[in-house]
């Protein structure tokens, strides 16, 4: 029977191989990198800031309309680019089954505002009874 080095009795090492669980911890951080862009609900924009916003819960549910309106002047609606003529039908579309006829619309800070208007107008001609504008805590903190 072959012995190790020493002839001796063969010891036992309590060494912890940390290789695993690396790979482990690797394989888990690049899933979570690729998965948390598509987590985010509709198009990301940056949003207006402002100085005290109203909470609105509500635009997280999964079944919440939400209108995108980035500073190029395109407009979405959830993750779907729409026209601006064909809005009013599909938010019409979306909100008929729905008891809380409200719309989010996010719109990135630096749109145009008279898209922003224009959003606003046909969703209001879509019959919608509550319109949300979603916008950003404004950090006033100022630093000395």
């Amino acid at each position: 029977m072959a012995m190790g080095s020493g002839g001796g009795r063969g010891e036992v090492t309590s060494d912890i191989n940390v290789t695993p669980m690396a790979d482990v911890m690797l394989v888990l951080l690049i899933i979570f990198m690729v998965i948390t862009p598509m987590l985010q609900k509709g198009v990301s924009v940056e949003l207006a800031k402002t100085k005290n916003p109203i909470d609105m819960k509500e635009a997280d549910r999964d079944d919440a309309v939400l209108v995108a309106i980035t500073r190029d002047g395109k407009f979405y609606i959830n993750q779907d680019r729409v026209n601006i003529d064909d809005l009013a039908a599909k938010v019409n579309d979306l909100l008929a089954s729905k008891l809380d006829k409200t719309v989010f619309v996010k719109s990135d800070g630096r749109a145009k505002y008279g898209d922003v208007v224009q959003v606003v107008d046909n969703i209001r001609n879509a019959g919608v009874d509550k319109v949300g504008l979603l916008t950003e805590r404004l950090d006033d903190q100022v630093r000395r």
